[in-house]
């Protein structure tokens, strides 16, 4: 990257008025230098099958190149125009509610051969028009992309030939694997394989969804190849992932490898959306930057973030500069809003834009201004950034799948469901607050042993061999963090028939063979030391589920306080070959966590930032110059005083000098960043 990209998605196709100049003169102002254009708009380049019409793209495109303003095309495939789900209503996909109607997006069927045939000749048709132009700095491939629960006959069809490859046509072996004599769904012959959308196995039904993730990925593979065509040198392609959605984006999409289909991209994109005003406090723009750069090992794009966005979201003054270089410190290379305006109809017209519906200069789209020259002013330091983290958590798509057939469901009371992503959260915000940086790792990642410590979180599902490379890190000097619900069932959902936690007992030194939800149990024990919130029977007390861990050379650091479970332990750590291993054997408060963690780090040698104020995150990396950047990021409305404790630098921003050891303040939702001299 040259520059920080810094803009909006912008749609010439849904403005009430010609305004094309005024936009531009306005994206002047605000520094804006990238646009991004033509992914939501099929209907309106192919009106009627086979005529086409480009003119809104080549209006902006001219009007673009005149003003400087790079453009990214985006192909414009994830919502399909009337006139073919008319033609063809067979493209609209079969989901376990039966087939669609028109009207949502991302409706169709990715596999169905019609819907690639009018899927490629847009793609081309459009390329054909752009791809030469030289404001086009790089392509988006479709939008979000997810299997969209398509699960109709040729996807039922492909799915029995999957299994065929995967068992050696070997029914017996599946049968075993997948247990599926229980209440007689063993299927002798191929051609009886019954529809997946009905099971209640969930080792098929795990197995059906980790399918259909491939069907993402053969489908971004195959846009990126027909894109490849067309592109010339410098041009990237990018994909904007999202993330599982709880009103913002909150952990790993559970619908597409995004590490496998990453490999497709020259670099990756994130859409990453967030509770702003009081509730802004940083944790998802760092989950989904940190997961977006390690995809492809390096920078990433933010494809889309909100401006104003939701009423809810509508920023305070400063936060929408704070959220900006929050992008920038996770290693991002971009900062592109959805979108340039609101809008005037649809479903998302509450969804507002840089430019509220009135296109006036409102105090969101100001503060771009201030951000855009920053950027324009910064860039050259901030770009490229690179992020060396000493600890990694190691993420899986198998085990969140598994944990929605086998999870921790309501069924006592007090005690609600605790999904995948929630126990990922709940590791990833205690190391979010104790300001330790970290990259994300995956089953199939080649470097788990370039890491000083690699944390665990709930994994349910997975292969033997994985188990032992993770016992061998351990052996070999690493530093391992493992929590409950972890090594219970292979690759295939099969729980272990042997001891639990299976393989990791090896280097963990524990075992069990019964888990509970905890009622009114507590805690004690060295980790519990300073560990007390406001609330202390909740910040001591084991919640949602526990494992009653019996010792097998390791040490308890906590114990249940409880007259039934007296004598199991919840937290242990383990001395193994020339490393050590802790378990967590339950869910805790996060002080809890916090004290482990401590623990963990100083053995595995990774610093730890002295205790900074509530809301203060502060992020490393090195710049292009191979000099040390600092940002200091205040999550609050309250002004701050923390301590610089690195070389002596000045902040970019404001060109104040520090040392070592001064105080820097800090404005209610402000930044600073210091390079080091």
């Amino acid at each position: 990257m040259q520059k920080l990209l810094y803009g909006a998605a912008y749609y010439d196709e849904y403005m009430p008025y010609d305004r094309l100049e005024q936009d531009i003169q306005m994206m002047k102002k605000a520094r804006i230098n990238t646009v991004r254009i033509a992914e939501s708009t099929w209907s309106s380049y192919e009106p009627k099958e086979g005529v086409f019409d480009f003119s809104h793209v080549e209006r902006v495109l001219n009007a673009m190149e005149q003003a400087g303003i790079g453009v990214i095309i985006g192909t414009p495939t994830y919502a399909i125009p009337p006139w073919m789900a008319k033609a063809h209503p067979e493209i609209l996909a079969v989901t376990a509610k039966g087939r669609n109607l028109y009207g949502p997006r991302q409706n169709m069927d990715i596999t169905h051969p019609a819907y690639r045939f009018y899927a490629e000749r847009i793609i081309r048709k459009l390329l054909e028009k752009t791809a030469h132009r030289k404001c086009v700095i790089g392509f988006q491939l479709d939008n979000e992309t997810k299997y969209y629960d398509t699960a109709g006959k040729n996807v039922q069809e492909k799915f029995v030939k999957y299994l065929r490859l995967k068992f050696h046509d070997d029914l017996d072996a599946l049968n075993r694997e997948f247990g599926l004599d229980y209440w007689s769904n063993a299927v002798h012959a191929w051609e009886d394989f019954p529809d997946v959308r009905g099971t209640v196995n969930g080792s098929l039904g795990a197995e059906f969804e980790k399918f259909r993730r491939t069907l993402v990925e053969e489908f971004l593979a195959w846009q990126a190849g027909i894109v490849k065509e067309y592109c010339r040198e410098g041009q990237f392609i990018t994909h904007n992932f999202d993330f599982e959605w709880r009103g913002y984006s909150y952990g790993l999409q559970p619908d597409v490898n995004q590490y496998q289909s990453a490999r497709h991209l020259t670099v990756a994109g994130a859409d990453i959306y967030h509770p702003s005003q009081s509730r802004l406090t940083g944790l998802e723009i760092a989950l989904g930057g940190d997961i977006a750069r390690s995809l492809k090992g390096g920078n990433y794009l933010v494809m889309e973030t909100q401006a104003q966005g939701y009423p809810d979201w509508t920023p305070y003054k400063g936060q929408l500069r704070l959220q900006a270089f929050s992008h920038i410190a996770s290693g991002a290379g971009s900062v592109l809003y959805w979108h340039w305006h609101s809008l005037h109809n649809a479903v998302e017209t509450y969804w507002k834009g840089l430019l509220s519906h009135d296109f006036e200069e409102n105090e969101t789209y100001l503060e771009a201004c201030q951000v855009g020259r920053e950027f324009e002013k910064l860039g050259g330091h901030l770009i490229n950034l690179e992020k060396k983290n000493d600890a990694a958590i190691l993420l899986s798509h198998e085990a969140l799948t598994a944990l929605k057939w086998f999870g921790i469901k309501a069924s006592a009371a007090g005690h609600g469901d605790l999904e995948y992503n929630d126990v990922v959260r709940f590791v990833y915000q205690t190391l979010f607050h104790m300001n330790v940086e970290c990259d994300i790792l995956w089953p199939e990642s080649e470097n788990i042993e370039s890491y000083k410590a690699v944390i665990v979180p709930a994994l349910y599902a997975v292969p033997d061999s994985l188990l032992e490379r993770l016992c061998q890190y351990v052996e070999n000097g690493g530093r391992l963090f493992v929590t409950f619900k972890s090594a219970f069932a292979n690759e295939n959902v099969k729980v272990s028939h042997k001891i639990q936690p299976h393989i990791l007992t090896k280097c963990l030194g524990v075992k069990y063979n019964q888990f509970a939800f905890p009622d009114k149990v507590r805690l004690s024990g060295s980790v519990l030391e300073n560990a007390a919130d406001s609330d202390l029977d909740s910040a001591q007390s084991a919640k949602d589920f526990m494992e009653l861990l019996t010792l097998q050379g390791a040490q308890p650091l906590a114990v249940y306080e409880h007259s039934n479970w007296k004598g199991y332990a919840a937290i242990t750590r383990n001395d193994y070959g020339k490393g050590s291993a802790y378990y967590m054997g339950c869910m805790a408060d996060e002080a809890v966590l916090r004290n482990v963690f401590t623990r963990l780090f100083k053995e595995a040698g990774i610093f730890l930032p002295p205790e900074y104020e509530a809301g203060v995150a502060v992020k490393n990396g090195v710049n292009q110059e191979a000099r040390n950047v600092h940002f200091y990021l205040n999550y609050s409305d309250k002004e701050c005083h923390v301590p610089y404790i690195y070389k002596p630098g000045a902040d970019l921003l404001t060109r104040e000098a520090y040392g070592n050891g001064a105080r820097m303040r800090l404005s209610p939702w402000g930044v600073r960043i210091v390079e080091e001299s």
